[in-house]
Order: structure tokens, then sequence, then C-alpha cells
């Protein structure tokens, strides 16, 4: 189950995603389906094709469970393997 805090946490691949916010202009308000994670990047599925997302330079909504979460991708910048150990610090800060 996600919820506001615990979303830095869980696997994001097959979610809903909109960039709400990138220093990189050309990449705000892409939208699609993350299809595939890396330290630095998501993938996203759009109607046009994959797009490549920087994590750090971005502020993500993600859409789970008919939620909607806003996360700076400060916080998800793990490898998705680590982010439930390195995630931590981020899931304590996070409210509810």
């Amino acid at each position: 189950m996600y919820d506001n805090k615990n979303i830095v946490l869980h696997e994001l691949i097959g979610l809903k995603v909109k960039v709400a916010g990138s220093r990189d202009k050309a990449q705000r308000g892409i939208s699609g389906t993350v299809i595939d994670e890396t330290k630095n990047t998501l993938v996203v599925m759009t109607n046009g094709g994959t797009r490549r997302i920087g994590k750090r330079i971005s502020t993500f909504k993600f859409i789970a469970d008919k939620k909607v979460f806003t996360v700076p991708g400060n916080e998800i910048a793990f490898r998705p393997f680590e982010r439930i150990e390195k995630g931590m610090k981020y899931y304590r800060r996070r409210h509810l």
C-alpha cells in the first residue's frame, strides 16, 4: 500500500508518473509509465516513445492507488535495490 511517507521506499516501475518540475525545461510535463530505473534516471514510456528523465534535477508526481504523491528526485536517487537502506532518512522526514 502506497502512502505519502513510504512512496520513497517502494518499487516505482509500473507506476504512472508526471514530471512536475525540472531544471531541464524540455522534461517538464512529461507523463507516462515508469518502465525502468537506474541510480540517476527514470525511463518513462510516453505516447511518443520512451524518455529518460534525470532524477536529481526533477520533481515527480507518482500516481498509485488513485492517489498522487509528489516526490523530489533527490529522495529517490538511489539504485532500486539500495532505496530501502539509503532512503530511510527521507522516509523519516516525509509527512503523511
